[in-house]
């Protein structure tokens, strides 16, 4: 069985052991995790199924994603909704309600609701993160991946300057190669011309496959963002029927804030690779997942 159909089977499936026994022993002899003394099975299938089960490219993304955490504490160690409370209450960020026609997550951000006087780029990229972590437990997000849509209008030169070639490699370490979750679309709209130099920034550390999957779409966005999703997946603001994008935010911020137990206890533990429990589980089925439970 490829991987594309082994994706589609259930996370207790007998046909992943060899995959993630293989992947298991492997990682446990790498000098990343030389201090570890075990890994789950969920965990593993994460990364798994973020390469379609190619084991040798999951042990590289998994190395990579305990490589970015130890080497970005100031953004992995702190996990907080909290943190963040007044960027969030300004709805800066929302995953949409639907998944797109492919059962793809949509994931929106609102650049010009951050004000790079309040907020550093580091704590605007942690609600990227805490997003990421907990989408990334969603078996059917691990499966279909996600398209983010990027609004650029109120971009200005203060955003510009919080963005900096080492922050610039780290965003793009996380799109490409340090995350168990598949980008399959990246959508700016409203991009003024002075953001071109951040994205000629950026764009050297990500691989063609990423730079295939940018839309650049412009002020006058309806119709060409229209081709890409289905009108009961946007909110009015983006041509769509769906729910008002002030809405949308509001209720992703909610399940943030319902989730900050569990983030921070992703941000605290060495692996990121913890238990979920009957209460988390409650919690992560309102966007749709479904983890085994702690016994």
């Amino acid at each position: 069985m490829n991987g594309p159909n082994l994706n589609e089977l259930p996370d207790d499936s007998v046909q992943f052991e060899p995959y993630v026994d293989t992947l298991r022993r492997g990682a446990l002899q790498s000098r990343e995790l030389s201090g570890v003394g075990a890994l789950s099975e969920p965990f593993l299938v994460k990364f798994l199924r973020a390469r379609d089960f190619d084991v040798d490219l999951s042990l590289k993304l998994l190395l990579n994603y305990q490589r970015w955490r130890r080497e970005s504490p100031e953004i992995s160690t702190c996990l907080s909704p909290s943190s963040v409370l007044g960027l969030l209450q300004t709805s800066y960020h929302a995953v949409l309600p639907q998944r797109d026609h492919t059962g793809s997550r949509v994931l929106v951000y609102r650049i010009g609701q951050w004000n790079p006087k309040e907020w550093t780029a580091l704590q605007v990229f942690r609600v990227s993160l805490m997003t990421s972590e907990i989408i990334a437990m969603e078996i059917e997000t691990q499966r279909r991946g996600l398209k983010a849509i990027f609004d650029l209008h109120g971009w200005s030169f203060g955003h510009a300057l919080q963005i900096n070639p080492s922050l610039a490699r780290k965003i793009s370490s996380v799109l490409s190669e340090s995350f168990p979750l598949k980008v399959r679309g990246i959508h700016l709209v409203n991009e003024p011309m002075f953001f071109r130099p951040v994205f000629t920034m950026i764009s050297p550390f990500l691989p063609d496959k990423i730079k295939q999957r940018i839309h650049m779409h412009g002020s006058d966005f309806h119709d060409s963002l229209s081709d890409f999703f289905s009108p009961h997946v946007l909110p009015p603001e983006y041509g769509g029927e769906g729910p008002s994008v002030e809405t949308a935010c509001q209720d992703w911020t909610n399940q943030l804030f319902q989730s900050e137990k569990l983030l921070q206890q992703i941000a605290a533990h060495p692996t990121g690779d913890i238990f979920i429990t009957a209460s988390d589980a409650s919690i992560l089925e309102d966007v749709g997942t479904d983890q085994p439970l702690e016994s």
